[in-house]
This record gives structure tokens, C-alpha cells and sequence, in this order.
């Protein structure tokens, strides 16, 4: 499969201490073929994004050890990258191996999305996994170069898929999001973690009220 060019500009990543899901391979849970799979997994979604009307991108902050790292998807993990693949109609397996692992944002945002009837794509700001020194199972915050380079990628994006707007989540993100907006609406809402839940369900409850089912 040829790889759409906005996925081959974020598997040319590369940083200290990350790991990029679509040309890393993890010994421990990946499967042989992980990294082509999700750089083809993600390849397929820009394309159907492209093709249609995009209602908003989600945007978070990192990819996580437990959601993205796997899947290679923002703000999903191996029990919802099936839900993933089906809102643009496409199919997907899971590129790791073992028990599927569950990641609890992940969780409170697909609960969520699973209610929403929009064309909504989801990202990152840094769209790599950042981890501790010597410890790949961690998360850390991006630094600042890292940020800067996502910031590049996420405008990219933005200009590649002309959202109706975006939802920033988290303090973080909404930062990112505003300086690379342009003439695109920015809402934010509160990350679900650390006690967030509550406020993140609120937030997008309000911003998706006539999109929501019961």
C-alpha cells in the first residue's frame, strides 16, 4: 500500500526517548508486521478524511504506553481500534499481540464518540509516544523541540483536512491548537484524567448536544 504523504512526514520523526508507531517496533507486545500495519491503518483513514467533510479534529496531547503507542491511533486503544476503523468504514486488526490492553482515556472518550454522529478525526499534538529514560513503558510530556515539530504536523493536518473546527483537550493541547489554527474555531475541554471526567463529558456534551444520542 502507498502511504499518503501526511504519514510517511510523521514516520520521519525521530527523537530521543520516543517511539514512533508506524517505523518502531516493540519486542515485547508488537506484532512482526505492527509498524507497517498502523502506518497503512492511518494512511487509509487521512484518505477517507480527505474525501468528506470533516465536522472537527480531537486533539490530545501525546500518544500514550497503553492507547496510541500500540494502535498507532490518538486516543485509542486496543479495545476500541475496531470502533476506530468502523466510523470511516474501514476494517482493523490490533497490530499487538497477547491480551488486549485497556487505556482509561481512551475509555471516557469512546464512550463518548460512540454517541456522536460526526465525521470527528483524532490527534495529537506530538503524534509519537514519549517515554522516561530507559523505560519505554512510561509517559512523559513532550519537550519543547517536540513540540514544535508536532505543531508543524498537526498544521498539516489542519490545512489537509479544513475541519469545522477543533477540540482541544486538555491545557496542553488547546495551547498547540490555537497557535496553529488560523481561521479555524478552537473550543477546549478538560482532559478526562486526574479527575477530569466529569468536566470532559460536560464539555462535549455541550459542544455536541444536537449530535448526541441518548
Amino acid at each position: 500500500m502507498k502511504l499518503h504523504p501526511f504519514v510517511r512526514a510523521v514516520a520521519a520523526l525521530n527523537f530521543d526517548n520516543t517511539f514512533n508507531p508506524y517505523v518502531d517496533r516493540c519486542p515485547v507486545h508488537d506484532r512482526r508486521d505492527a509498524p507497517r500495519y498502523r502506518a497503512e491503518a492511518l494512511s487509509a483513514m487521512v484518505d477517507r478524511a480527505t474525501d468528506i467533510s470533516v465536522e472537527a479534529i480531537w486533539v490530545g496531547r501525546d500518544l500514550g504506553y497503553r492507547g496510541g503507542r500500540r494502535t498507532g491511533l490518538a486516543l485509542t486503544d486496543d479495545v476500541h481500534i475496531e470502533q476506530h476503523a468502523h466510523r470511516w468504514d474501514l476494517v482493523a486488526e490490533r497490530p499487538t499481540v497477547g491480551a488486549a490492553v485497556a487505556e482509561r482515556t481512551a475509555a471516557v472518550i469512546w464512550n463518548l464518540l460512540d454517541k456522536i454522529d460526526a465525521n470527528i478525526f483524532l490527534w495529537n499534538v506530538f503524534p509519537l509516544h514519549p517515554h522516561e529514560s530507559g523505560d519505554p513503558f512510561t509517559n512523559r510530556q513532550h519537550n519543547a523541540a517536540e513540540r514544535r515539530a508536532g505543531e508543524e504536523i498537526l498544521t498539516t493536518l489542519v490545512n489537509l483536512l479544513r475541519p469545522h473546527r477543533i477540540v482541544a483537550i486538555g491545557n496542553d493541547a488547546m495551547g498547540s491548537a490555537q497557535r496553529v489554527a488560523g481561521d479555524v474555531p478552537v473550543f477546549g475541554v478538560r482532559h478526562p484524567s486526574y479527575g477530569g471526567q466529569n468536566e470532559f463529558v460536560a464539555g462535549v456534551s455541550t459542544l455536541y448536544r444536537r449530535r448526541m444520542s441518548a
